[in-house]
């Protein structure tokens, strides 16, 4: 193992900043007080998480009662669904959603089809984008739900979500979009977008893990997602992660504060980066839309080589990438992104995903080009597959 480590996995997670971290540590401690209770240091533990909650509504155009702080992202995403599902069965039973939404949604949905509830999976073009068009034409009379993902946390593709939010208030739809990836990365307005519920979570833009947000518009109807106390308005018991909401709060107001900038700068990187493998590694191809795409993302697929092997070997050299979805690396199938977007099997095995965050640079790119093709060249020198075409050449 070299000394030199390069992160390039800010889609999976990101490392808490040190003003995040200094916010939330008198909640660990000396303001340790339950937010229930009326002493005092309850009373503190209160108003924080009212002063959190202020900073996430401000970064996404919300009132701060339209926001409800939960354990993650996915639980964000459970509750939008079932939530509205569930609520609204008298109206009908169809959700119409994509097939490359994140498995906290497709999971959910589903579940919901297991207890009765009809859903569209709207197929994505090369691109992994969908239109407002096809959205429309899913659209049924029993259509209760639309829940399509902002940006993709594999292949970074955005979605047209101001043009599907119109759509779903013409017709008097609930519009979910989980925009986990997003957050942090993309100005976001909810009221501007016409989104009715709207799920983040707190690790994807620095600040800690374990600690999300639902934003539900007011008059959404949405069933309580757990019960057992009076927390969130009654609409989710648990005691408050104080200091996860608090570094929650700090951590979505830096990034509001910042956005520009850091779009400006992972754009310059994500861009060269996309150029230099481009013109460097042959036999591979750019998955994603080469625009319409998350700033700090660039994933790769590169045939004859299986793209776990490529990620040990440039964690041999110092580099954390990923293949995909941090929460199905586990799995030796393919990515249901990339079937989705219309590679084969042997295709999509060979994913590279590239994402950049604050503390990357254009040395630490020079040094991915450094390696990354001779890393390729190797593994293509043991697939079969490539000799058989070099043969042929």
């Amino acid at each position: 193992m070299e000394d030199k480590f390069i992160y390039f996995d800010h889609a999976s997670t990101t490392p808490v900043k040190p003003e995040v971290l200094e916010a939330m540590l008198p909640y660990f401690t000396h303001k340790f007080g339950n937010a229930s209770s009326i002493y005092s240091i309850g009373r503190e533990s209160k108003k924080a998480i009212e002063e959190a909650r202020d900073k996430v509504a401000a970064a996404i155009g919300a009132q701060p009662r339209e926001i409800f702080f939960t354990g993650s992202g996915s639980e964000s995403d459970n509750w939008a669904i079932k939530g509205v599902a569930y609520s609204n069965k008298s109206k009908g039973n169809h959700i119409i959603t994509t097939a490359i939404e994140h498995h906290a949604v497709l999971h959910t949905c589903q579940y919901l089809e297991s207890d009765g509830f009809e859903v569209t999976y709207l197929p994505v073009d090369e691109n992994g984008l969908i239109t407002a068009e096809q959205v429309r034409a899913a659209i049924k009379p029993t259509t209760i739900l639309i829940t399509v993902m902002f940006a993709n946390n594999e292949i970074g593709t955005i979605q047209p979500i101001a043009e599907i939010g119109s759509i779903a208030r013409e017709k008097g739809i609930y519009f979910h979009t989980d925009a986990v990836q997003a957050i942090g990365n993309i100005d976001i307005k909810v009221n501007d977008m016409n989104i009715d519920l709207l799920s983040l979570s707190a690790h994807k833009f620095y600040g800690p893990k374990g600690v999300g947000a639902l934003y539900v518009r007011k008059g959404v109807k949405l069933a309580s997602y757990l019960h057992g106390g009076a927390q969130e308005r009654g609409r989710r018991a648990s005691t408050e992660n104080i200091a996860g909401i608090v570094g929650m709060g700090k951590a979505i107001e830096l990034a509001s504060a910042n956005i520009e900038a850091y779009n400006k700068k992972l754009v310059d990187l994500r861009d060269r980066t996309i150029d230099e493998i481009t013109k460097k590694v042959p036999f591979i191809k750019l998955n994603g839309d080469r625009n319409k795409r998350l700033p700090g993302n660039v994933n790769f697929s590169f045939q004859y080589i299986e793209g776990e092997s490529l990620l040990l070997m440039l964690d041999l050299k110092g580099i954390a990438a990923s293949s995909g979805s941090a929460c199905t690396s586990g799995s030796l199938d393919p990515s249901h992104v990339l079937l989705a977007i219309g590679l084969p099997h042997e295709i999509a095995h060979g994913s590279l995903r590239i994402t950049f965050g604050e503390q990357n640079t254009h040395q630490d790119v020079d040094y991915l080009m450094e390696v990354l093709p001779m890393i390729v060249g190797r593994l293509r020198e043991m697939s079969p597959l490539y000799e058989a075409l070099a043969n042929k050449a």
